[in-house]
């Protein structure tokens, strides 16, 4: 079932960066995503009470807070470098260097949360970053 919404982020995170780009004419990018977090407050929390599970809040353990308010502010930042990023280049160029976070997040995975490295990672790997500078290349010269 996780590919299933692995697969479902994929598509809404790829309808958030053509969606954003178009909405970026003549607008901040902070002010964009500002008014974007908005309806990610509501929304989260809407699916949050409707789940019925607001009451674990008081369950989560102090390094769980940790680890999540330091996500969220890397998320947030990671955010505002993006549209930042979407507001002055073409989103297939933004998209694919800033995509390349997957091959980082694999590197930080192994030292940080002792995953295995297989060999069908490492070239996976490889084929992004190679992806993204080859894409990057061809757009450069436009």
């Amino acid at each position: 079932m996780w590919v299933f919404w692995a697969l479902l982020a994929a598509i809404s995170a790829a309808l958030v960066i053509v969606l954003t780009k178009a909405g970026l004419k003549n607008i901040d990018s902070s002010l964009a995503f500002a008014i974007q977090s908005v309806m990610i407050l509501v929304i989260t929390w809407g699916v949050v009470f409707f789940q019925g599970n607001f009451h674990e809040w008081r369950a989560i353990e102090k390094n769980a807070w940790v680890f999540l308010i330091a996500a969220g502010v890397f998320t947030t930042l990671s955010t505002l470098f993006s549209y930042k990023a979407l507001s002055q280049g073409p989103a297939s160029v933004v998209v694919t260097l800033e995509r390349s976070s997957l091959v980082i997040a694999i590197i930080l995975s192994v030292i940080f949360l002792k995953e295995k490295l297989t060999w069908q990672v490492i070239v996976g790997g490889s084929v992004m970053i190679a992806g993204a500078v080859l894409i990057s290349l061809s757009n450069s010269r436009d």
